[in-house]
């Protein structure tokens, strides 16, 4: 239409909700392949075509039922929703414990248009997600991880995390961020809290987001837990953080599957954590022209903010990065421990032999 482009979706109808089974010929009870629903009531097929009043009654909520037609350019509202728009409340078309079952990631749809559009969720259609929370388990990491970056980039990402929360929808996406939150420091717990309000500002402002800055503060909870009873002073600390940051992601890669690039980056981002404590000029020029210093530092900051004691590390590296070179090199030497300078042996004199 002109520069825009306009999609229109096929009317549908929905299948018969009803499983079919057949015996076996041992006898046992199995689904039917024709049938369009899974044994717990999830769609598996979805494309009988209909008419639009049966298309109005096979979308999630009410707001989402709305038609526009360019007959006389009306919005036509087959479910109440221009009402429901207007008091702020998303509800369910149809029971919700049977529309969740044929599809769990409404939930997911739930909570991330209330975060977004600060709307109320209809009581019938809060009620039954807690309970119903352990059918995302069955959804596959790959779209789990599509639908948490939906969640966490729209704008609204703190309070999406504390509905999650509030829902038991955290235990089934990032259970051991939801166990370690429990056991942490304050400051860790408030790290997690100012990523998130961070990415909201930078959506805010036009600014991008990385999902891999986002999985580095979701996951830091259960990464400090792990190293809580291991001494950084010890000589293989590095080798261990590794070790331990590995198990931490792929630990969440059975929830959401979480693309290899990012997970790459978001160990990175740890453990420039480490090296950026480090003061010797090769640290200091390594760490600087690394492609993660910036995110890096970043977070640095987030965790000076959420009041962990870094003795000002933060600032240090704030100066170097924006100091002339002068200034650069002046930090580096007064960083750098000073070599001792090794004596000159003296020849020891004595008569020729």
């Amino acid at each position: 239409y002109g520069r825009e482009i306009i999609e229109a979706t096929t009317f549908r109808a929905p299948h018969d909700a009803q499983n079919k089974f057949t015996q076996n010929p041992s006898g046992r009870k199995m689904r039917d392949l024709d049938s369009a629903h899974s044994t717990s009531g999830m769609i598996l097929r979805d494309n009988v075509y209909g008419n639009i009043d049966e298309d109005a009654l096979r979308r999630d909520f009410t707001i989402n039922a709305l038609y526009y037609t360019i007959d006389q350019f009306k919005v036509l509202d087959f479910c109440e929703g221009i009402e429901d728009l207007d008091q702020g409340i998303i509800r369910m078309i149809g029971d919700p414990v049977s529309r969740y079952q044929e599809d769990p990631v409404r939930m997911l749809r739930v909570i991330r248009f209330a975060a977004k559009l600060d709307f109320d969720i209809e009581a019938n259609t809060s009620k039954p997600i807690s309970e119903l929370a352990h059918l995302l388990d069955s959804i596959s990491p790959a779209r789990l991880f599509d639908e948490t970056i939906k969640l966490l980039s729209g704008g609204h990402a703190l309070k999406t995390f504390e509905l999650m929360q509030d829902f038991g929808i955290s235990n089934h996406l990032f259970p051991e961020t939801s166990d370690s939150l429990e056991q942490v420091d304050e400051s860790t717990k408030e790290l997690l809290r100012q990523a998130l309000i961070n990415t909201d500002t930078r959506i805010a402002t036009g600014k991008s987001i990385t999902p891999a800055f986002l999985y580095a503060a979701l996951l830091w909870p259960p990464l400090q837990l792990r190293l809580a009873d291991h001494d950084p002073q010890t000589p293989n600390y590095y080798q261990l953080f590794q070790q331990l940051a590995n198990e931490v992601l792929a630990e969440q890669q059975q929830y959401t599957a979480i693309p290899k690039r990012f997970a790459i980056a978001a160990r990175e981002i740890w453990e420039l954590q480490l090296k950026l404590t480090r003061r010797n000029r090769r640290s200091i020029e390594t760490v600087f022209k690394h492609p993660r210093f910036r995110a890096a530092y970043d977070f640095l900051r987030l965790r000076e903010e959420a009041g962990e004691d870094l003795q000002q590390l933060g600032q240090w590296w704030t100066d170097f990065q924006f100091g002339d070179e002068q200034l650069q090199e002046d930090m580096i030497n007064s960083a750098s421990p000073q070599k001792r300078r090794r004596p000159n042996k003296r020849k020891k004199s004595g008569s020729d032999q």
